[in-house]
């Protein structure tokens, strides 16, 4: 063998030898790069399932949240409905503030303040602060802070507490608490009755005015009996809402910082007390026409010196005032009807889906505006207004005289209402009488 062709094997098994290797790398090659892809795998599932550890944390946090926000928001509002048997939280009844209060006081013009003395007085244009400073003024222009030593802040505090302890129901709210405070405010004022009974009673009057519908469900006494709420249970039956809106009111009393009886001596609280309680359970419906009826047995020998004689007016005054809406101007008076129809389609709907007994006068499709307000205006606000007419003539014209005039207003409302509906059903009516006649004619053939 010669040197070249040596030299020429050597070659080819050199090449032979490289070819080798570069396969032989690029087995071991490939097998790192499945094991840095085997790592890489892993590590991509490992961040997937900690992402989604995540994820799924995150989703409940979010639902955590959600449902802490809803609880705090009903605890702070008290909107939600009545649920039977767990209608109150005992440790969130009230939320008194402890701080400064913090409501922006609002400068009352004179031009206010006289339409403040007023039933006329526009209970829609104000902004609740603007309500809470109109009611503190109240109590300092009657003499009440000066008379009975209230603090001022303690005052503000108080007003605060009463008014985060109304819900947000359609009706039954702090817009409502101030409208019949302010038309008590009005009778005061147009009855003169600082002059005629004892500035206690001008207390208890205002002051049961303010918490006569404390933490209201928006769901009225005969939903909690029926339904068996825990409020019907704990008070038996018995005026139930009533029952718990003086409840209310003592437990936010109960709190030094908001306590405006706090200088009063213990028989002097113990006479207001009772008066509060009595004039809030007198605003219970079931009651009307017995509170009535006994109120005209006394009107002949009425005597402001004979204090059964003044506790039966104090509650005829404050049933006035609760219920006094079709008192005021026709544009005032006309949107507290269709908030209170839309608080009673709410109760008539939960009473239909709960198989509760539905009244006419509640059920959407049953009731309208001028039905509604002409039974009640014939039946209870005319003959009640009439008679403590009897007592304060000085009240017919500004009072009683509006009450007329809006029964006559729904009345005519029914009478086009009637119309309406007749000519609507005149063309069904026309077509029935139609296929009456043909199937005689038929019949006849």
């Amino acid at each position: 063998m010669t040197t070249g062709q040596q030299t020429e094997k050597e070659q080819l098994f050199q090449n032979l030898l490289e070819q080798v290797v570069e396969q032989l790398s690029r087995v071991f090659k490939i097998d790192e790069l499945k094991t840095e892809l085997f790592n890489q795998l892993a590590m991509l599932e490992k961040r997937v399932e900690l992402e989604g550890l995540k994820i799924v944390e995150i989703e409940k946090c979010k639902s955590d949240i959600k449902k802490m926000r809803d609880e705090m928001a009903a605890r702070s509002t008290r909107t939600n409905c009545p649920y039977k048997y767990s209608f109150l939280d005992e440790n969130n009844k009230f939320i008194p503030r402890r701080d400064a209060p913090s409501y922006p006081k609002y400068k009352l013009s004179q031009e206010t303040i006289g339409a403040l003395r007023k039933p006329t007085f526009d209970v829609w244009l104000w902004e609740p602060n603007e309500m809470l400073s109109c009611l503190e003024y109240m109590y300092h222009d009657l003499g009440l802070v000066k008379d009975f030593n209230i603090n001022p802040i303690t005052l503000k505090r108080w007003l605060l507490c009463i008014h985060d302890n109304y819900r947000n129901n359609p009706f039954h709210n702090f817009r409502h608490c101030f409208c019949v405070t302010q038309m008590m405010y009005s009778m005061i004022s147009l009855c003169n009755l600082q002059a005629k009974i004892s500035r206690m009673d001008i207390l208890m009057l205002m002051t049961a005015s303010v918490c006569h519908d404390l933490d209201h469900p928006g769901y009225n006494n005969t939903y909690q009996i029926n339904a068996r709420t825990e409020l019907a249970v704990r008070y038996n039956d018995i005026s139930p809402l009533e029952n718990h809106h003086c409840a209310v009111a003592f437990q936010i009393l109960a709190q030094p910082e908001c306590n405006i009886l706090s200088n009063l001596d213990n028989e002097q609280f113990k006479r207001i007390r009772q008066g509060i309680i009595t004039l809030i359970l007198a605003t219970d419906m079931a009651q009307h026409a017995e509170i009535l009826d006994s109120f005209k047995e006394i009107l002949n020998d009425f005597a402001y010196s004979n204090e059964e004689h003044v506790t039966q007016l104090k509650m005829i005054l404050i049933k006035c005032c609760d219920i006094s809406n079709e008192v005021r101007p026709k544009e005032i008076a006309e949107p507290w009807v269709d908030c209170l129809l839309e608080e009673y389609f709410m109760q008539s709907d939960r009473e239909k889906s709960e198989g509760l007994p539905v009244a006419s006068f509640m059920d959407r499709d049953k009731v309208t505006k001028p039905t509604a307000q002409i039974g009640f205006l014939k039946f209870v606000l005319i003959p009640m207004f009439e008679t403590v007419t009897r007592l304060f003539p000085e009240i017919e014209d500004v009072m009683l005289q509006p009450l007329w005039e809006s029964k006559d207003r729904y009345e005519e409302l029914k009478q086009i209402d009637d119309a309406m509906k007749e000519v609507r059903t005149a063309p069904s009516q026309f077509q029935k009488k139609k296929n009456e006649s043909l199937t005689c004619e038929t019949r006849e053939k």
